[in-house]
C-alpha cells in the first residue's frame, strides 16, 4: 500500500485518480481550496482531504501528485520536494496507474467525456468490469471512475498540459480536433502537433480511430497512414464503420443505422440523449466494442439505457413548464452541438441559453466563432468571462456580445443578477441551458430552487 498525496484533489482532472487509488486500497490524502462534492465523496471513501493548502498535508506521502492549476511554488509542493518525496503532475503518472491492463483512450477536442461514459457502460454492462476515469460523472454508474478487475482500462485522454501524452494506448479515439486552450497551445498546428505525438505512443499492434467528418483527424489520419492501423468511422459511405439515417425524436434523443464493415448493420439505435454529435460518440464507442469482439448487439441494448454525465446537456427538472439544463460547453462547436440537440428535442418550445465564457485566452482567440454559435436559441445571456486558471485581465465578455447580430442578447455579468432576470423572465414551456465549464451552475440551482419554491443558491 502506497500514501498518495494529490494537490487539487477536488477537480475533474485528479477526483477520479484519487477514486481509482482508494478502491485499489492505497492510502489516499488531499488538499484543495474548495470542498467540491468530488471531495466529499472521496472524503466518504475513506480519503483524508484538507482544505487550503499547507506543507503540513504532504507528512507521511510517498507519492505527491499535482493538478496542472498547481504551480511551483505551492507550499505542498516545495514541501514534498525538500522531503524526498516525488512530485508528479498527471502525465508523469498515467503509465503506472493504467499498468497492466488495455488501455483504450478516447482523445478530442469535443465529445470525449460523453464517449469515454459510453465506453464504461457498456463495458460494465457486458460484464468486463472495466477501469476508467471519465471527466465527468457518469449518471448510469455513479461515479467518475473505478478501479475494475477486467482487462480493460477506459480514460478519457485530456490534451490540456498535454496530459493525454503520458498514456500509452492500445486502442486510441480521436473525435474531433478543433484548436482550444490557447493558453498552452498558442496556434491550431501546435494544438493539432499535440496530437499526432499522442498517436505515435499508440502501443505496437494498437489502432487509431479516427472520425472522417472532421477535417483535422483526417489529416491525422493521412500523416500516420503507414506507420499505425488506422480504422476512420463517420458518415461516409466507404467507411468500416458508417453512420446514417440520423434522426431525431422530439421530447427524446437521436435514432441512427450503424454499418460494420459491409458485413453486418444495425438498425434504429436509440439514444436517450439528443444531438447528431452524440450519434457520432456513441458509434466511436460501438467501433471500439467491435474491434476489441465484445458484442455489438448487447453494448447497443445498454447505450438504449445510458443517460449522459454530469453537465453534459443535464437535465436538472421540469417545473411549471419550464425545464432547466446544464451543460459543460465552452467551446464554439459544443455550444452550437449542444444548442442543436435542444432545437431537436424541444422544436416548439422558447429557448434560453446563458453562456459563461471560460478563460480569457479561450475567448479572445475564439470570439469570431463564439459570436455566431447561438443561432438555436432565442434569448442568450453571456456573463462575464470565468478566469478559471488565468488571472485578471483588462478584456471583456461585452466585446463579444458586441459582435454578436443575435436578436436578443444581453450581458449580465454578474451570476446572482443573471439568475435574478431568468426568474422574473421565464415562463412556462421555455427551456433554460446554462453552458459553462465553470460556476455558472449556480445560476441553474438559484432557479430551479425558485421554481420548487425553494430559497435560491445565488
Amino acid at each position: 500500500m502506497t500514501h498518495y498525496h494529490l494537490i487539487g484533489i477536488g477537480g475533474t482532472g485528479l477526483s477520479p485518480i484519487a477514486r481509482v487509488l482508494l478502491e485499489r486500497g492505497h492510502q489516499v490524502s488531499g488538499s484543495d481550496l474548495l470542498l467540491s462534492p468530488m471531495a466529499q465523496e472521496l472524503q466518504a471513501l475513506g480519503a483524508r482531504v484538507q482544505l487550503g493548502h499547507r506543507a503540513e498535508n504532504v507528512a507521511g506521502a510517498q507519492v505527491v501528485i499535482r493538478s496542472s492549476a498547481v504551480p511551483d511554488d505551492n507550499p505542498e509542493v516545495m514541501a514534498a520536494l525538500q522531503a524526498g518525496i516525488p512530485v508528479l503532475k498527471r502525465v508523469d503518472f498515467l503509465k503506472e496507474l493504467t499498468a497492466g491492463q488495455q488501455v483504450i483512450a478516447v482523445a478530442g477536442t469535443h465529445g470525449k467525456t460523453t464517449t469515454t461514459a459510453m465506453l464504461a457502460w457498456c463495458l460494465n454492462q457486458l460484464g468486463a468490469d472495466p477501469s476508467y476515469v471519465v471527466g465527468g460523472q457518469v449518471k448510469n454508474l455513479g461515479s467518475n471512475a473505478h478501479a475494475g478487475k477486467g482487462d480493460y482500462f477506459v480514460i478519457e485522454a485530456d490534451e490540456y498540459d498535454g496530459m493525454f501524452l503520458g498514456l500509452t494506448p492500445d486502442v486510441l479515439v480521436v473525435t474531433n480536433i478543433e484548436h482550444d486552450h490557447p493558453d498552452c497551445y498558442p496556434t491550431p498546428q501546435e494544438y493539432f502537433q499535440a496530437f499526432v505525438k499522442l498517436a505515435h505512443l499508440v502501443k505496437p499492434g494498437g489502432k487509431l480511430l479516427a472520425c472522417a467528418d472532421h477535417p483535422r483527424a483526417v489529416e491525422l489520419m493521412e500523416l500516420l497512414q503507414g506507420e499505425i492501423t488506422i480504422i476512420p468511422y463517420g458518415a461516409g459511405a466507404s467507411l468500416p464503420y458508417r453512420v446514417s439515417r440520423v434522426h431525431h425524436v422530439a421530447g427524446c434523443g437521436v435514432v441512427f443505422d450503424l454499418s460494420i464493415r459491409n458485413d453486418s448493420s444495425f438498425q434504429d439505435i436509440q439514444l436517450g440523449i439528443p444531438g447528431n454529435h452524440n450519434a457520432l460518440n456513441a458509434a466511436a464507442a460501438l467501433a471500439v466494442i467491435h474491434l476489441i469482439g465484445q458484442p455489438v448487439g448487447k453494448a447497443i441494448q445498454a447505450l438504449k439505457d445510458f443517460s449522459g454525465t454530469g453537465r453534459r446537456f443535464d437535465i436538472q427538472g421540469e417545473i411549471g413548464g419550464i425545464t432547466v439544463i446544464d451543460d459543460y460547453a465552452h467551446h464554439p462547436t459544443e455550444i452550437r452541438s449542444t444548442l442543436s440537440a435542444a432545437r431537436c428535442r424541444y422544436p416548439d418550445r422558447r429557448i434560453w441559453a446563458v453562456w459563461q465564457p471560460h478563460t480569457y485566452s479561450r475567448t479572445r482567440e475564439l470570439m469570431q466563432d463564439f459570436k455566431d454559435a447561438f443561432v438555436d436559441c432565442d434569448h442568450v445571456i453571456v456573463t462575464e468571462i470565468y478566469a478559471s486558471r488565468e488571472g485578471k485581465q483588462d478584456f471583456s465578455s461585452l466585446e463579444v456580445v458586441n459582435l454578436m447580430k443575435h436578436a436578443d442578447v444581453r450581458h449580465i455579468p454578474a451570476l446572482e443578477d443573471v439568475s435574478a432576470y431568468l426568474i422574473e423572465h421565464l415562463l412556462p414551456g421555455d427551456v433554460l441551458l446554462v453552458l459553462s465549464a465553470g460556476d455558472a451552475d449556480q445560476i441553474s440551482r438559484a432557479v430551479f430552487d425558485h421554481l420548487k419554491g425553494g430559497a435560491p443558491h445565488a
